[in-house]
């Protein structure tokens, strides 16, 4: 299992920009996946679930009507789509999942930077 994360960069407060994670060795459908960031010298935090079915969503109220998570089956591709930037988003964002087998396991992307500054 492999996951790539990419999209990342400077924009200014307002702005809007999307993260992509495409993923390899394992199909997207059917596996709870999500997206966190990290900024330095904090705690990663969660920032978008999609459940086993895309209705299935959860957002923090930090990010909540103003990040959308979705993902691309076709493309094995999990998008996340960031409207109305602050500068408090700047951070290190990654995607993970979680695959059961006999136990879960989460894997994790390499992780891009998103920095939101004037």
């Amino acid at each position: 299992v492999q996951l790539v994360e990419s999209g990342g960069g400077l924009v200014q407060p307002g702005e809007s920009l999307t993260l992509s994670c495409t993923a390899s060795g394992v199909a997207l459908s059917g596996h709870p996946v999500s997206w966190y960031r990290q900024a330095p010298g904090k705690e990663r935090e969660l920032v978008a679930h999609l459940g086993f079915t895309d209705d299935a969503t959860n957002y923090p109220a930090s990010v909540k009507g103003r990040f959308t998570a979705s993902r691309d089956t076709a493309k094995n591709v999990l998008y996340l789509q960031m409207n109305n930037l602050k500068s408090e988003d700047t951070a290190a964002y990654f995607c993970m999942m979680n695959i059961f087998t006999t136990k879960w396991d989460d894997y994790w992307g390499q992780g891009t930077q998103v920095t939101v500054s004037s």
